[in-house]
């Protein structure tokens, strides 16, 4: 089982989560109206947050070169910056579009980055908690895909390219190609069709877990897994604004207007 890393919340602090902000689609100008709003939640929440989990697609793209990383979201990493060196201790867990996180974020922002699902302990509640992207049984093409960009040699080979030919063309492929897109995940058919729920209560088989969040989605759910465990999605910075919330004992799912 992997070891359960344990987040205290400070007295009138509370852990807060958010994902799929996709900041520099379909351009950065068209997106930076999204950064200003997600920037606007992050001042909202300084007060009182103690915890700031970030579940991924908080880039649209982001690949990091030995000396080089994406031109833009000045205003948001600004802020991460700030929260992180006020203490808030903060998660990140990388999303299909920014998996190429390759140390900027822990060196320069105190940010602890994750390349998988991981389990914490915050309050008295287990928490599973990952983007949630080549989970289940399905989603085969993308974990293909997913096997590819992720190789050593492919991130090798991409490296050679000069930034703005390899820019250029990633951004074209985070658009235009549904295995990266997730054009075909914003569908919801129904929780036996989920697939995040079978893999969810095939998790509960073995260990029980109090709540599971993930992203990925783009859509805020709120499912029941049986009578002790419950699955939440976080919808996304796009079209729903919506963010999750943990006082210590209870987990909410609100809306940023």
């Amino acid at each position: 089982m992997t070891p359960i890393i344990t987040v205290s919340l400070p007295e009138g602090k509370q852990a807060y989560f958010a994902s799929d902000n996709h900041l520099g689609a379909p351009s950065l100008a068209e997106s930076r109206p999204r950064e200003i709003q997600f920037v606007a939640w992050l001042n909202s929440i300084k007060s009182d947050v103690g915890a700031l989990f970030l579940l991924g697609d908080l880039f649209d793209f982001w690949f990091e070169y030995d000396t080089v990383i994406p031109k833009g979201f000045t205003r948001v990493l600004g802020k991460l910056a700030e929260l992180s060196d006020a203490g808030v201790s903060i998660y990140f867990f990388t999303g299909n579009h920014d998996l190429w996180m390759n140390g900027y974020f822990e060196e320069e922002l105190n940010i602890k980055v994750f390349h998988s699902p991981k389990e914490f302990l915050i309050g008295d509640k287990h928490f599973f908690i990952g983007h949630g992207d080549g989970l289940g049984p399905s989603d085969k093409g993308y974990k293909r895909f997913k096997k590819v960009v992720s190789n050593p040699f492919f991130k090798w080979c991409f490296r050679w390219l000069h930034p703005d030919i390899g820019m250029r063309i990633a951004q074209y492929l985070s658009v235009k190609n549904k295995l990266i897109s997730g054009d075909e995940d914003v569908k919801f058919e129904g929780e036996d069709s989920e697939w995040l729920v079978q893999y969810c209560r095939r998790k509960l088989e073995t260990t029980h877990r109090d709540v599971f969040i993930f992203g990925h989605r783009h859509m805020p759910l709120d499912i029941s897994l049986n009578d002790q465990s419950k699955y939440y999605n976080l919808g996304d910075w796009i079209s729903y604004y919506t963010y999750g919330q943990f006082d210590g004992s209870t987990f909410s799912l609100n809306i940023f207007k």
